[in-house]
């Protein structure tokens, strides 16, 4: 059996073809290997595909073995520090269980190199939501993950083509740009930009009745720019808003949505994962270092 670990913004999901867990990130500071036989008995697990924080510092999908600092160049910065998800990733590392873990999308990235202007394009868990979507949608496609953050992908012909990650573009329920307001408390050292990043989203911003509708605008937005450079892509909804915002972006948009709940990321780490054992050693244009 494969397994894939999505490290998100609130909890950490494992998932197999058949089923799934989550945990808290808080909670996962305890995870131990023998968690996973929720899923299956640990001798039958043949791999594990993961993803750690920004996976900023390695662009192949890499052997977790072969990974220094857990690819990551810092863990400072964008996001909530806790604990779980280093847990995690040094239990899997430790375990002797075939891993390979997955990069984020960032300027070292094979990506078209307009979106190189930003730093950063997409976390890791991003990638294992795109590889679901292309076993449904095929080659071309738009998928944004809407949550804790909003995060927009183009895949053309089977390869990223970029992206706007969660500190540049749509907000989510927790996390988005730093606007004119934030960057004065930043600069008047009210608050850090960190800070001001974990309180950009339409929680913070907006009254209940206007989170959802807005959440779905931004969506449409990034989903819309992305289409300029594919207009025939088909277009995804994926994270724990999906459902709820899948209709009016349908409407905004004028053309279908297709929807993926809050375990697509995990799934789609386990056909990573799976493919990778077979043999395949690309995936959506990510080279794999096995």
């Amino acid at each position: 059996m494969f397994i894939g670990i999505d490290h998100g913004t609130t909890a950490i999901r494992f998932a197999s073809a058949t089923g799934g867990f989550k945990m808290s990130r808080s909670d996962a500071r305890d995870f131990v290997i023998d968690d996973l036989t929720r899923l299956c008995p640990v001798e039958e697990i043949e791999g594990i595909a993961l993803c750690y924080s920004m996976g900023d510092n390695f662009t192949a999908i890499t052997d977790i073995q072969k990974l220094k600092n857990r690819g990551v160049i810092t863990r400072e910065g964008a996001g909530e520090h806790v604990g779980g998800g280093t847990r995690v990733y040094d239990m899997i590392a430790a375990s002797g269980i075939p891993a390979v873990a997955i990069p984020g999308i960032h300027r070292g990235s094979d990506t078209d190199p307009r979106f190189k202007v930003y730093s950063h394009q997409t976390s890791p868990e991003k990638i294992g939501i795109a590889y679901a979507v292309s076993k449904d949608l095929g080659e071309t496609f738009v998928v944004s993950d809407t949550s804790s953050n909003t995060v927009t992908l183009l895949i053309r012909e089977s390869r990223i083509i970029g992206g706007f990650d969660a500190c540049i573009f749509a907000p989510g329920t927790r996390h988005g740009a730093l606007d004119v307001d934030a960057i004065r408390r930043v600069d008047e050292g009210i608050e850090s930009a960190n800070e001001a990043f974990m309180h950009a989203g339409v929680t913070d911003n907006l009254p209940e009745d206007l989170h959802l509708p807005t959440i779905a605008l931004f969506a449409a937005m990034e989903c819309a720019s992305l289409l300029l450079l594919a207009p025939e892509a088909k277009v995804a909804l994926a994270g724990s808003c999906a459902p709820a915002i899948a209709g009016e972006v349908r409407q905004l948009l004028c053309r279908d949505v297709a929807t993926y709940d809050e375990w697509s990321a995990s799934r789609g780490l386990s056909m990573i994962a799976e493919d990778i054992a077979d043999g395949r050693r690309e995936i959506l244009g990510i080279p794999v270092d096995v």
